[in-house]
């Protein structure tokens, strides 16, 4: 088997930027309206470090044709940049959901999304350095590079599907696996004018699974394990979290957990909740060969999401005497 060196944009805490992991989590949420960021800074020790921010907002609505189900409507953007040169990737991605309520309680849950966008990338030629502006005793930068490059900008249009179930055994009880497969049309990058450089489709499974460990519900046990298939390669990142309510009635909770990116990374994470609001931080530990350049010293990731419900005032589907008040 071979594991992941390199891959799309992504987070450790791939709960904190759902709308990346799968489009059938658009709108999947107790809630109307939901807005996330997530900003991670990668390999502090090397000369430039990688840093990515991601922006996402969601809703869900009901129109009066559907009895119970619900439609999903989202908006994500990525920005990463990386490397001597400013190699800078923008995305912009519009997803959609149909969220069907297989039982009336709405303990089961299935969702279907589509998203559709553009990516574009780019890098600053004149920050690049050549073996051939060697002249064998020093470096000049006005010596013929020897490269050529057709452009320095590029980008696609991109597409991907995904598909997810929820089933809420109680309050604090509830299993969901999502299926996703990215980049249908496996699009080209390429800064040469060719087609030749293809981005490899990608397969993603995610399972997580929460369930009370005391009688009082204090203690939660939240798990979770997600693998990525693209190309030649495979990330299998599984983890667990211990969440203690503090308050069960104005969900607030703290939580602490332990992930692994394997042969890559040992990740920390600390989060809180409270209402609709949840924050999270966590810290990746090299454990890859590339400890010699990062000396264990991986990502700093944060972010934020909340959620906005709206009261919804009780209408009576039959009016009541005035006689009988």
């Amino acid at each position: 088997m071979a594991f992941l060196k390199g891959q799309d944009i992504h987070f450790s805490q791939y709960n904190g930027s759902l709308l990346n992991l799968n489009p059938a989590f658009t709108g999947l949420f107790n809630g109307d309206y939901r807005f996330n960021g997530i900003y991670r800074s990668q390999w502090q020790s090397v000369p430039v470090p990688y840093r990515t921010f991601g922006f996402a907002a969601d809703m869900r609505y009901r129109p009066t044709q559907l009895k119970s189900d619900c439609i999903g409507i989202g908006l994500q953007f990525n920005n990463d940049q990386a490397g001597d040169a400013f190699y800078t990737t923008n995305q912009i991605y519009l997803s959609g959901s149909y969220i069907h309520k297989v039982k009336k309680d709405s303990a089961l849950l299935i969702s279907v999304g589509f998203s559709a966008g553009y990516s574009g990338s780019n890098f600053n030629y004149s920050k690049m350095t050549f073996d051939n502006q060697f002249d064998g005793y020093d470096y000049n930068g006005g010596s013929p590079t020897g490269e050529s490059f057709a452009r320095f900008k590029t980008g696609f249009t991109d597409f991907n599907i995904g598909t997810a179930l929820q089933y809420s055994f109680s309050q604090f009880t509830r299993l969901t696996y999502a299926f996703s497969f990215n980049h249908l049309t496996n699009p080209s990058i390429t800064y040469q004018g060719n087609t030749l450089s293809k981005l490899d489709t990608k397969i993603g499974n995610y399972l997580g699974f929460e369930l009370p460990v005391t009688d009082n519900n204090k203690f939660i046990l939240q798990t979770e394990l997600l693998y990525s298939h693209q190309g030649k390669y495979n990330e299998i990142v599984p983890g667990a979290n211990i969440k203690y309510m503090m308050n069960t009635e104005t969900n607030n909770g703290v939580s602490l957990g332990l992930y692994l990116r394997t042969r890559d990374a040992v990740i920390a994470r600390l989060g809180y909740t409270f209402k609709t609001t949840t924050a999270g931080m966590s810290y990746d530990m090299n454990t890859s060969k590339f400890i010699a350049a990062t000396n264990r010293r991986g990502a700093f990731e944060i972010f934020i999401t909340h959620i906005i419900k709206r009261n919804r005032p009780f209408i009576a589907k039959k009016r009541v005497c005035p006689v009988f008040m």
